[in-house]
């Protein structure tokens, strides 16, 4: 019988119970694998165990709490951490290898294998530490196929140790039942993970997929759904393209970061990296070695054109990782906030280097009038830290300079102003180039859209050439004009 419909109804999605998730997991007959839960009890597989119908479908469920146990199975971490990717990945591994050795095909041609794992620290007794974990599922969607991998990251924002094991459970859940049932559908995959869970009881900051039915998905894209869909509030990809953990990268370093549109990257935005990153390694406080430098792009910035232009956007993302720069996507409009970010994982000393327009607009009380403190409250949580900004100067019409010496913020901000400069917390940035002083990213996204030449010019060097032969920011190939000249 067709149910009843009325004009006015709003179309409401359905989703399937976890009940119902686990149960069409457990019924299937082909799908056969293990469980491997470390750190939060067997949350998972509890609830497989609870739709009925397991048997068929799980082959093993373990739990290796003691680490002299965990270490016998899965060996030893380089780093002798058991929360990690790595220990991820090597649980996975030796989980498909145990089914791969011990269930024959001859016996279940059909089978497709998997194994879904989790190693995980839930909030502590002093709750100072709300607890984190690496999540993740190895698994074939036909019978001796390669497999797929889906890997990610999730901290807790439960208080509650039982709480986060009950998020875990059914994060784990939608995982196994999205790895199988929405594959072809990844960024609905991604949003499915939040079935019967809300976004302040886990963020997700950090997921890859791999394997043949993922050929087609970049990760790099996959860290801006996250972003998009307000499951974190920033996510980091490394020159490979690849997704990483802004904890692993951040980490007690010294962190140097230069935000901009990068819209194409110019000669400006890498002569101000260079010069400000000489000048921050000089500092007192500052190892080169564990100096960490981040180019970070705020989704505000990205909706600068209205809505996200996700080819935009690989366009930008891929001449930041050909130049070999770690790339932040953020949520924070603020400096404020990215430096609230950055101090998170690290307390050693840190640097923004950004253009006279960009440290203006920090002077300006609009944007911090949802404080109850106002621009005070901002700046006290910006440069109580151990920061300082590195000034790009201006050139201005007549030829002069506009740097931190001479620079006019509103007549109300001129003392704190005056307060900062004087203790050191803006520096100038001094051997700069001057040729670069009139490169502008819009002027050259103008010349490539009208097709005018001599934009190469204002480019690093290579990055012309890449936007060439792979056609970015709408310009054509050389093969594409010179089919058309024809």
């Amino acid at each position: 019988m067709k149910d009843i419909t009325y004009k006015g109804d709003a179309d409401i999605e359905n989703i399937p119970s976890l009940k119902d998730k686990a149960l069409r997991i457990n019924l299937n007959a082909d799908i056969y694998g293990t469980f491997a839960e470390i750190g939060a009890g067997q949350e998972t597989v509890r609830q497989f165990f609870r739709a009925g119908g397991g048997s068929g479908t799980i082959a093993k469920a373990m739990s290796a709490y003691d680490k002299d146990f965990s270490d016998a199975i899965y060996g030893i971490e380089d780093d002798k951490r058991y929360v990690t990717e790595a220990r991820l990945r090597k649980m996975l591994n030796h989980e498909v290898n145990l089914i791969e050795h011990r269930i024959t095909r001859d016996k279940h041609p059909n089978k497709m294998f998997f194994s879904y794992a989790n190693t995980v620290a839930t909030i502590d007794f002093a709750k100072k530490y709300k607890g984190h974990g690496w999540v993740g599922i190895k698994y074939q969607v036909a019978p001796g196929q390669e497999y797929n991998d889906i890997v990610l990251h999730i901290r807790f924002k439960e208080t509650d140790a039982r709480l986060q094991q009950e998020t875990l459970g059914k994060l784990g859940t939608n995982l196994i039942y999205g790895a199988f049932y929405k594959y072809n559908q990844p960024r609905k995959l991604l949003r499915y993970l939040y079935d019967h869970l809300d976004q302040d009881q886990l963020e997700i900051d950090t997921i890859n997929f791999s394997g043949p039915v993922f050929k087609d998905v970049d990760n790099r894209l996959m860290s801006l759904q996250l972003v998009k869909n307000g499951m974190t509030d920033a996510v980091m990809f490394a020159p490979d393209g690849n997704n990483v953990l802004p904890a692993r990268v951040l980490y007690k370093r010294n962190i140097l970061t230069l935000r901009g549109s990068f819209r194409p990257v110019t000669k400006v935005n890498m002569d101000m990296f260079e010069k400000s990153y000489e000048m921050f390694i000089k500092e007192n406080k500052v190892d080169k070695e564990k100096t960490q430098v981040i180019f970070e792009i705020t989704l505000s910035n990205l909706r600068a054109e209205g809505e996200i232009d996700e080819q935009d956007f690989m366009d930008r993302a891929k001449l930041l990782c050909s130049l070999g720069q770690t790339v932040l996507i953020s949520n924070f409009q603020e400096y404020y906030k990215l430096v609230e970010y950055f101090s998170q994982y690290s307390r050693a000393r840190m640097g923004l280097a950004m253009g006279v327009n960009n440290l203006i607009d920090i002077f300006d009380e609009k944007y911090y009038r949802h404080l109850s403190g106002g621009i005070l409250e901002a700046f006290g949580k910006l440069f109580y830290k151990d920061l300082r900004v590195y000034l790009y100067p201006m050139e201005n019409k007549d030829g002069s300079l506009t740097t931190s010496e001479n620079l006019k913020v509103h007549p109300r901000m001129k003392e704190l102003y005056k307060f900062f400069k004087y203790n050191g917390k803006v520096v100038d940035i001094t051997d700069f180039d001057t040729s670069n002083l009139s490169v502008f990213s819009r002027t050259v996204l103008k010349m490539i859209a009208n097709g005018e030449t001599g934009w190469e010019t204002m480019l690093p060097e290579g990055v012309a050439k890449l936007i060439k032969e792979k056609s970015l920011f709408g310009c054509e190939s050389e093969e594409v004009m010179h089919k058309n000249l024809n």
